[in-house]
């Protein structure tokens, strides 16, 4: 049996003068075509049942999507040992035989993503792949992963099983030493444990954004010494632990949009020197401890948007210097003395933008950019409580007075035009137009006895009052 193996290897050896076979051999309902990494067998959306008795001896990568399998054999591939690259998403395979990819011992990359009925993996599904460096098991509704269904597969460097129904970190990826990337989002994790990554030393890439994690246990990333990029989005956190973070040194992204944080603890970041953009969006933050970014130097972008925060103070950021973008918008800023150095800081760089004020009532729906400040005798910043309000006149202006005294004029006009006819208020006009400039009392005359003399000496009195006081008022 052994010699007729080896025969059998030996014969299926890519050679140059074997390119036509991979043309010969090609199943009926597929397509075969020689690229520069070998023979691709391209067998989607074919219609197919079960899979093809023979492939191409030569064949690199073998394309089964969209089709109706539902049932995968013992060698169900036969032996191909050129065979780098399998695709089997979208089909309804609701069970895999142990055993159904030997003969795949060189096989590099399985897509087994969408393939909702399978639920199940026996944990000796994968036992020959020892060379299996990508595993994609998405959208597959798995409820758990045997603990041994990864450990026969030492070189996996990716993992992506995101949109299943897993209720905790599969315990399966502890001990994975060579794993880099990881794609656990859109399931229903609520929580990470201290133990749950354990000896995911090379993990370079983790994201669980869109479950349902509440908790996350201190040193819970202890053993994930190169991890860079961290997204913990879309969830239901509420409070982390100082440690959360401990030991991302190289951490660089790090996801917390999107949760029910309330504030932010000068302790979480203690040990990401290395990280650029930090997510804390889209939470309930109302305060931010001092301090709490003061070693992200290096920080090309800080997203506070979509919180509760009213101020917001420059020691969250001392003794660093915050080099890159921050984005304030959708938060109900109040626009006093305590947010002047981020007004200052808006005027002297383009890192800050969109800071609307929710308060005081004086810059309520003002920019912070927009908002005056001043300083008293003993160099004190004033509030803009008061400045705001005549920030479009700061110098003294006679407008309001003359206005005062034309709408007087007005009314006095009003209250005469019913009592006095064409000929009497002509008269009157150019009584008034003749009044002495020093503001004596005007020579009305007296045009008729009786009430109307009395009415129009009346009105012309109260309106030589009020013009000598508009003139007092413009001599101050």
């Amino acid at each position: 049996m052994l010699v007729l193996l080896l025969h059998a290897v030996v014969l299926c050896l890519p050679s140059i003068r074997a390119t036509g076979s991979c043309l010969r051999a090609c199943p009926a309902a597929c397509s075969c075509s020689n690229a520069e990494h070998g023979c691709w067998v391209r067998c989607d959306r074919a219609g197919l049942q079960r899979v093809p008795a023979e492939f191409p001896c030569e064949a690199a990568s073998i394309d089964l999507d969209r089709n109706g399998l539902r049932i995968l054999g013992e060698r169900a591939f036969g032996t191909l040992p050129s065979l780098h690259r399998l695709s089997l998403r979208h089909n309804n395979l609701s069970f895999i035989t142990p055993g159904a990819f030997k003969g795949l011992s060189w096989l590099a990359e399985l897509r087994l993503a969408h393939n909702g009925d399978l639920r199940y993996l026996h944990a000796r599904t994968f036992a020959a792949l020892g060379r299996l460096r990508h595993l994609d098991l998405a959208a597959c509704r798995l409820f758990s992963v045997p603990e041994r269904l990864l450990a026969e597969l030492p070189a996996l460097l990716e993992l992506a099983a995101f949109d299943n129904l897993f209720r905790r970190v599969p315990g399966a990826l502890r001990g994975l030493a060579n794993l880099t990337h990881a794609h656990l989002e859109r399931g229903r994790i609520e929580a990470v444990a201290s133990s749950s990554l354990q000896g995911l030393r090379r993990l370079r890439s983790l994201n669980l954004q869109a479950n349902r994690v509440r908790a996350v246990h201190a040193w819970a990333f202890g053993d994930c010494g190169s991890l860079e990029y961290l997204l913990l989005n879309d969830n239901l956190l509420a409070v982390l632990p100082p440690d959360a973070f401990r030991g991302l040194h190289r951490l660089r992204t790090l996801n917390l949009g999107g949760n029910a944080l309330g504030g932010v603890a000068r302790a979480w970041f203690a040990d990401l020197a290395e990280l650029e953009l930090l997510y804390l969006d889209r939470n309930s933050i109302a305060f931010v401890e001092e301090g709490a970014f003061q070693n992200l130097s290096g920080l090309l972008a800080l997203h506070l948007n979509g919180n509760r925060l009213t101020v917001l103070s420059w020691a969250a950021f001392q003794p660093g210097f915050f080099l890159g973008r921050l984005f304030l918008f959708r938060n109900p800023w109040h626009c006093d003395c305590h947010l002047e150095w981020l007004r200052d800081w808006i005027e002297g760089s383009s890192r800050v933008t969109d800071v609307p004020c929710a308060s005081p009532g004086s810059v309520a729906g003002l920019d912070l950019s927009q908002v005056a400040f001043e300083r008293s005798s003993n160099g004190l910043c004033v509030d803009p409580v008061e400045l705001n309000l005549t920030a479009s006149s700061p110098g003294m202006s006679l407008g309001p007075v003359a206005t005062t005294a034309s709408r007087f004029s007005s009314l006095l006009s009003k209250l005469l035009a019913p009592r006095v006819n064409v000929e009497e208020a002509i008269n009157a006009t150019a009584g008034l137009a003749n009044a002495s400039l020093s503001y004596t009392l005007p020579s009305c005359g007296v045009v008729d006895s009786g009430h109307k003399d009395k009415f129009l000496f009346a009105s012309c009195l109260l309106l030589s009052l009020a013009r000598h006081m508009t003139f007092g008022r413009q001599l101050d």
